[in-house]
């Protein structure tokens, strides 16, 4: 395991789940692109999207993976994490498995996802993002 992407990586990824956009904007690239299939079938460009996303969830005291309910326990886990490094340019694949303490039990979602990460100027950033359903999703539309 390459401990120095992995590091980066967790911090990027907590600074999303607390709503932390300084981290956020620390370790993602202005120019991001993103596909994130549950929200359109488009690519999504740039911090705004994400920015607007955490703002308001901060606001309402929630996090990500929580379904727009109040703040509850939150955490993630990293299944079959696989790291490819190219010298300054590393790919992170992953099931990001999100872990949710509710009053009634425990609910877990989770979804495949893709992050590039490039190293400039001796920092790493996330340029894009690709997440896709961890259930079978039919190939074609229905």
């Amino acid at each position: 395991m390459d401990q120095e992407i992995y590091d980066f990586l967790w911090r990027h990824l907590n600074a999303v789940q607390e709503n932390d956009i300084s981290a956020y904007r620390e370790t993602t690239a202005q120019d991001l692109t993103l596909y994130e299939w549950w929200v359109t079938p488009h690519r999504l460009d740039g911090l705004p999207f994400h920015e607007f996303m955490m703002e308001s969830n901060a606001k309402l005291g929630t996090v990500f993976g929580s379904d727009g309910k109040q703040k509850a326990e939150t955490r993630f886990d990293l299944a079959n994490l696989a790291v490819q490094r190219y010298g300054d340019t590393a790919i992170a694949s992953y099931t990001l498995l999100i872990s949710t303490a509710l009053p009634d039990g425990v609910q877990v979602i989770s979804h495949n996802e893709s992050r590039v990460m490039v190293k400039e100027s001796g920092h790493w950033k996330i340029v894009h993002v690709h997440k896709s359903p961890s259930w079978p999703a039919p190939h074609t539309q229905p």
